[in-house]
């Protein structure tokens, strides 16, 4: 889907005081402004007495944009196959994932794995990062916690390519994929915010070049950087949690790159669990799936929450790999 600004020209009331108000509020494409609560939306332009009228304007004309470019009686199907040709993916490695998504995580967008300690999150990871990389493209991972680990990687591989690593030749290959993931220790916030902001000068850098693009994001908790500046009454950790995931949208839409985020869950009403950080960052993912495992179990279930054409409640398993994940 179309970013934004691409409609300026065509169509002048999409302009950048109105890209303003729609990206403090994560929206960069057409395709955010679909996944958005319209009825929020609208509400939030009403809270903007300077040029409230002009904003609602504006949704107004993106609504008519979709209106025109959609045929009236497209169905689900066509809108997946759409969706599918217009979109590439990245396999994760995880058969069951793949297969749920329609083959991985989609470039462009951001994808959010939900779950408990000990879930399967942090495997999910560390293969995604190593599927890619083994397609000679770079993954950037932030390591929130100290859990990414190249031997982790290495077994990953092993277990995946049929490795065994006696030799020369299987040392060089493994080598050469852990040479692509380049991984961050990121403890808070700011560090996250310095080193997204290095990466975004260098994906501008590798715009024309073919050799080994970043094609992958991750950070392995985002959770873990936010919860600690969302307490107390004051907006700043909340105007904090919304740069955040503004700047990773961003990265995505704009770069045409994955981002693969997790977060931990938290107690819900009735005692369920619900994901963490709250409603406002729940219109932030593109992408958002629930994991979860029965303790001592190897087979990991994973459930779309919320995903921009299939349903929700849409569900797969797959068997994780023996090393002990606690993540």
């Amino acid at each position: 889907m179309a970013p934004l600004k691409s409609l300026e020209n065509e169509y002048p009331i999409i302009d950048s005081n109105f890209q303003s108000f729609c990206a403090s509020h994560t929206i960069f494409s057409v395709e955010d402004f679909l996944l958005y609560d319209l009825d929020a939306l609208i509400a939030f332009a009403d809270n903007d007495h300077t040029c409230s009228h002009t904003l609602k304007q504006g949704i107004d004309q993106l609504l008519s944009i979709i209106d025109s470019q959609q045929p009236p009686l497209l169905n689900g199907l066509q809108l997946f196959e759409d969706a599918k040709q217009n979109k590439h993916v990245l396999p994760t490695g995880f058969e069951g994932i793949d297969a749920l998504l329609g083959g991985g995580l989609s470039e462009g967008q951001l994808t959010e794995l939900v779950g408990p300690s000990s879930s399967g999150k942090t495997q999910a990871c560390l293969l995604s990062a190593s599927t890619v990389a083994k397609h000679k493209s770079s993954v950037i991972y932030l390591d929130t916690s100290n859990s990414f680990s190249p031997q982790r990687i290495a077994h990953l591989v092993g277990q995946t390519s049929g490795y065994v690593f006696n030799s020369q030749a299987d040392h060089r290959y493994l080598q050469e994929v852990l040479d692509r993931i380049i991984c961050y220790s990121v403890f808070d916030l700011y560090q996250m915010f310095d080193v997204l902001h290095q990466l975004k000068m260098k994906l501008k850098c590798q715009i024309g070049k073919s050799d080994c693009h970043v094609r992958l994001l991750i950070v392995d908790s985002i959770s873990s950087l936010i919860t600690p500046i969302l307490g107390g009454s004051g907006p700043q950790g909340h105007a904090m949690m919304i740069s955040a995931g503004n700047l990773l949208k961003r990265l995505a839409n704009e770069h045409n790159i994955a981002v693969l985020v997790t977060n931990h869950v938290v107690g819900g009403e009735g005692g369920t669990s619900k994901p963490a950080l709250g409603e406002s960052w729940k219109s932030v993912p593109h992408v958002r799936l629930l994991l979860c495992r029965d303790y001592g179990s190897n087979v990991a279930n994973i459930s779309i929450l919320k995903h921009p054409s299939m349903a929700s409640g849409k569900t797969a398993s797959w068997t994780m790999y023996s090393f002990d994940d606690k993540m």
